[in-house]
């Protein structure tokens, strides 16, 4: 059974500070320092959680973010955390956790009742399996049985938030080679930040009886910016590091109502310097699962750094030498070791265990005890190889594993870094540098301590001043064996623990040629749990390589993918929940409006008016309504959301001839022109007007949708393509409202408020901008038409817009004129046949669909996706084209995504409704839609579906209103 030791082991805890924590609904208590892990061990709780498939008991394994056993859920309500490392959760005043994948308890969980049918549950079986009668009978339950902990249904009460920061140095690791290179970095003028996972630093000797305190106090003396309980989780494009500080205390009883949670740090550094240390690599034997099987590494910290015994008489499975320093220190701190099982033939020579026995050429063949250890088999060779092997029970409560060591290459492989396989070591290695990246310590292969120090110095001054880095000394671990699996005995084989991948699952897999690493990972789920195979994945190659004759270099090792360490989706979003998620613009005039009974909902990222419904009416009715004044008098319409960008330089003409399908270098000072924008594919992305404001000075008008999109393409394109042209890109959509007036009544409208006579359309084309003036406030005034009435677009600063609206407004009685919203420009539009991106185009759509073709036969310079008009595909005759319809019996709606076809579906169709609406102008339902061929079907009839209803339509031209186009001149 496990217990406290007597001080001094436990340099990390304060044996004056007690805790009292609850785990499964039960008291206990720790102290301040702990870990949960360490304080449930030190109170002989040995069950923690049970594996994902198969429910076998679980305990702690290891003594870090490794561990695959000892997971939590933490807390309760909104600050439920699932997935927690019990061996990484500082342990805190009133902390609450429970087991997970357990049903109704872990010492009794009905979902262990999937032990008994194991042999039908091999690698793959998902794959091979429920097929009948159907997937759909199996999946509630097996998605009932499916994950780990329980998510949180409450809204988090916490916040999370980001941080940027830069750096010349950036060292991962605070163990003595990462403080020695950063450190010497500093020295060296470097600007240094250090990052280290845990509370305290000193790394892997910070809780020996040898530190070196003045290592931390000497980096931090040289200016190091250290940063702890930050895990750096992920190593991206250009050295952008990702790491997640945590701030609170988590699952503390008196933490504020919200607080402050976890912070998310992206670091751009020139050099990123990686000392995050080394794993301990388990041995695989029978049942090496067992509550009491663990890692001798982690036994040895729990004893110094938390003073706690994980069992009283303890046999050490060892396939290394590290192993017997390991044993010497767990004899020194007062633990009984009964025997070390050595797998090689012979021990290491300078031995550090003496007075331990040690059993050579053995085994562990078997572990006896379910939920704890009672003792175990040991099988050893004798001299003889024709006697049988010696056998022999011993009666121990842990069983400690040391099978080698692991160096933590996981950013270093997220970097772009190669590996190389150390055959006396048994460990992969990084073979030299990544670009900008560099790995010291045990991560790099360096075991002795002196070495890692100096050779860490030496990397931190040589990338402090540009220089390249020096190579790594590696040694000093000792030597490792690698050994097949034991054959002929009972018993599973553990390879990955938390996913309950067994050595028969590796060897079904080689035995169906799946000899890639990354198709074994995937096809057995080895390494694809939290723990992310950290303890896992060499075994599991190594198997691998002896199931296909390979060697461990030829099999080579899985991509190291971030995160390296689980990372909670809050620490993710940041600030970026509830309304930041997707915050959405208001309008200037929004309280305007608001008092006006507009009713507001969202398009794209914009809270508009729908429309101003008055007392019982829809919003369909009021945009009926609205519509059909616009066309008799006039209407009020807020556009400012319209995207403007204005281009500047000697070289805009050049730029926009480029960037539009129309030639937008011939207009004149003050012309406008409509234009469409592809994509390199030729798809239409985006459309608008352009204004030509002087030589070297355009207006650019986009959709709301394709503002920033619009902006952002056009930034690229200069940076990346046309580097040479001297442009300048500039969004002015908040900087600029538009007040739009439209229909047969709008001149009269502006005129009555103050409007210069040299606006009125007599004076001023369709499709022109003038500047003007307005009681000294300046405007900028487009004659356009999404209406397809006479329209004026009047552009002017954003605060001046709620002047001007109630300005409009106060004389709006005297020309009949009508507030109108989103719907009824809708309405508008579709009687016009005017496009709108997006809706009534997909991402296949190009300009001959909609009838743009002859802005392309106009022009002979090159355009952004000109090649791709150029295809087979372009020229499909049957390609989708935009068409008016109408119904045949006059009154049925046509509803927006209707399918055309000449069958009732499930049937190939010829196309689809995109718009629809009941033009008020024409008294009968209208639609615009994308039909096969449709440029040459007008007047036919077609028959569309919906929603098991079958509507006749016939194909029409458009518009559908004013097809001569006249009430735009006024």
């Amino acid at each position: 059974m496990s217990h406290r030791l007597e001080a001094p082991a436990g340099a990390r805890i304060d044996r004056t500070h007690p805790l009292s924590f609850t785990f499964n609904g039960r008291a206990y208590s720790g102290f301040n320092g702990d870990t949960l892990a360490s304080a449930l061990l030190a109170n002989d709780v040995r069950l923690l959680g049970r594996s994902f498939k198969l429910h076998r008991p679980r305990g702690v394994f290891s003594c870090g973010v490794e561990e695959p056993n000892a997971i939590v859920d933490v807390g309760a309500h909104g600050r439920r955390t699932p997935n927690v490392r019990a061996t990484l959760l500082p342990l805190v005043q009133g902390l609450s956790a429970t087991s997970v994948n357990c049903w109704p308890s872990v010492g009794f969980d009905v979902g262990a009742l999937t032990g008994a049918f194991a042999a039908l549950l091999p690698a793959g079986f998902y794959y091979k399996t429920f097929k009948w009668p159907s997937w759909r009978v199996f999946e509630p339950a097996i998605r009932r049985m499916a994950g780990l902990g329980t998510a949180p249904s409450d809204p988090d009460p916490d916040h999370y938030e980001e941080l940027a920061a830069e750096a010349d140095v950036l060292v991962v690791g605070g163990g003595d080679a990462g403080l020695a290179a950063a450190a010497a970095a500093a020295r060296a003028g470097a600007r240094t930040l250090l990052l280290e996972g845990s509370s305290t630093l000193g790394g892997a000797r910070a809780f020996r009886k040898n530190p070196d305190e003045g290592l931390a106090a000497g980096a931090q003396a040289a200016g190091v910016r250290v940063l702890t309980r930050a895990v750096a989780f992920g190593v991206y494009d250009h050295n952008l590091v990702c790491a997640v500080e945590s701030v609170d205390r988590e699952g503390a009883e008196d933490l504020p109502a919200s607080g402050l949670r976890e912070r998310l740090w992206r670091i751009r550094a020139r050099t990123i310097i990686a000392a995050t240390g080394a794993f301990e690599r388990p041995l695989v034997f029978p049942d090496n699962d067992r509550p009491g099987v663990m890692l001798a590494g982690a036994a040895l910290e729990y004893a110094l750094a938390y003073g706690v015994a994980c069992g009283r008489r303890v046999v050490i499975a060892a396939a290394c030498d590290s192993a017997y320093a390991t044993a010497a220190a767990l004899g020194g701190a007062g633990m009984d070791v009964m025997a070390i099982v050595e797998r090689r033939a012979q021990a290491p020579a300078a031995t550090e265990a003496r007075g331990i026995r040690v059993m050579t050429g053995a085994a562990v063949t078997g572990v006896i005890g379910r939920r704890a250890v009672r003792g175990c088999h040991v099988e050893a060779a004798t001299g003889n190889r024709a006697d049988r092997p010696h056998r022999e029970r011993l009666d121990c409560d842990l069983i400690l594993t040391a099978g080698g060591l692991a160096p933590a290459v996981h950013l270093h492989s997220q970097a772009g870094g190669r590996l190389r396989w150390l055959a006396e070591e048994a460990m992969f290695v990084p073979d030299g540098a990544a670009p900008g990246f560099v790995s010291v310590g045990a991560c790099a292969g360096v075991f002795d301590r002196d070495a890692a120090r100096a050779h860490a110095t030496a990397v931190g001054e040589a990338v402090a001043r540009g220089q390249p880095p020096p190579a790594a000394p590696l040694g000093g671990g000792g030597s490792a064996a690698v050994f097949a699996p034991l054959a002929g005995v009972r018993g599973k084989q553990f390879v990955d623990l938390q996913n309950d991948v067994s050595v028969q699952d590796v060897q079904l897999a080689a035995r169906e040629n799946y000899r890639s690493v990354e198709h074994l990972k995937r096809y057995t789920t080895t390494g694809m749990g939290t723990d992310q195979g950290k303890t896992s994945n060499i075994n599991a190659l190594l198997l691998m390589g002896a199931y296909t004759d390979r060697a461990p270099a030829e099999v080579g090792t899985t991509r190291f993918r971030p995160p390296f360490a689980p990372v909670t989706l809050g620490a993710i979003a940041g600030r970026r929940a509830a309304s930041l998620y997707r915050p959405l613009r208001e309008l200037p005039a929004r309280a305007w409006h608001a008092e006006r009974g507009a009713l507001f909902e969202s398009y794209g990222d914009w809270r508009r008016p729908a429309a101003y419904p008055q007392a019982g009416e829809s919003v369909e009715a009021a945009a009926h309504r609205e519509a059909g004044i616009v066309r008799e008098r006039a209407g009020l319409y807020d556009g400012s959301p319209l995207g403007k960008l204005e281009i500047y330089g000697p070289d805009a003409a050049q730029f926009l001839d480029l960037m539009y399908v129309g030639t937008m270098s011939t207009l004149a000072i003050g012309q406008a022109r409509y234009g469409v924008l592809l994509n390199e594919h030729g798809t239409l992305v985006d459309d608008g007007i352009v204004v030509r404001l002087a030589e070297q000075h355009y207006w650019v008008n986009t959709s709301t949708a394709g503002a920033e999109r619009t902006a952002a393409a056009f930034e690229e394109w200069l940076q990346c393509e046309f580097v040479t042209l001297r442009v300048l890109v500039t969004p002015v959509t908040s900087r600029w409202a538009n007040v739009t007036v439209a229909g047969p009544r709008a001149w009269r409208w502006l005129e009555s408020v103050g409007f210069d006579a040299t606006l009125a359309p007599a004076s001023m084309k369709h499709m022109t901008m003038r500047a003007a003036l307005l009681d000294g406030m300046p405007l900028r005034v487009l004659r356009a038409s999404f209406s397809g009435e006479l329209g004026y677009e009047v552009n002017l600063p954003a605060d001046h817009a709620v002047p001007l609206f109630a300005r409009l407004w106060e004389r709006s009685a005297e020309i009949g004129a009508v507030l109108y919203g989103i719907e009824a420009l809708q309405v508008l539009r579709v009687e016009k046949g005017y496009l709108h991106i997006g809706t009534d185009t997909d991402g296949t759509t190009l300009p001959a669909d909609v009838g743009l073709a002859r802005g392309i036969d106009r022009k002979a310079a090159a355009f952004v996706g000109r090649r791709s008009l150029s295809r087979p595909g372009a020229c499909d005759p049957e390609r989708l084209q935009l068409v008016g319809l109408r119904p045949v019996d006059g009154r049925t709606p046509l509803p927006v995504g209707a399918h055309i076809g000449p069958h009732a579906p499930p049937a190939p169709i010829d196309g689809r409704v995109t718009s629809s609406c009941l033009s008020p102008a024409l008294g009968h339902p209208i639609a615009l839609a994308l039909l096969t061929r449709g440029s040459q079907r007008i007047g036919e009839r077609v028959v569309m579906y919906h929603l098991g209803a079958a509507i006749p339509a016939q194909v029409v031209r458009t518009p559908f209103f004013d097809p001569e186009g006249r009430r735009v001149h006024g």
